[in-house]
């Protein structure tokens, strides 16, 4: 399936504004129901330095391509890792699914 990436600070500002929150054990996200798939990471500097943060946003990237498909409607997400010792793309994949089932499709 395939997504569109959020990259306008009015756009995410916006998200964050209006959007509702989900929470999993990997990770945090903000959703809004909108016209196409769009996805976007923010991963701060609480996660180490710039090698580890791309890191982390490859994973989490990856997880959300593999398990896009199960996105309950067309919707604007934000995803934010939480800190951890360790990342990997399975439990990302599995995270991601738990915020999915918490997502609901109701236009605002």
């Amino acid at each position: 399936m395939k997504y569109a990436r959020l990259k306008k600070n009015t756009d995410i500002q916006r998200l964050f504004k209006r959007g509702k929150r989900v929470f999993s054990n990997a990770l945090s996200a903000v959703y809004v129901p909108a016209d196409g798939l769009k996805m976007a990471v923010i991963v701060s500097k609480k996660h180490g330095k710039a090698v580890k943060r791309n890191r982390i946003k490859r994973l989490v990237r990856q997880a959300f391509y593999n398990t896009c498909a199960l996105v309950p409607c067309d919707m604007a997400i934000i995803i934010m890792p939480k800190v951890a010792a360790e990342y990997s793309l399975k439990g990302f994949e599995s995270s991601l699914k738990s915020c999915y089932k918490k997502m609901q499709c109701t236009r605002a």
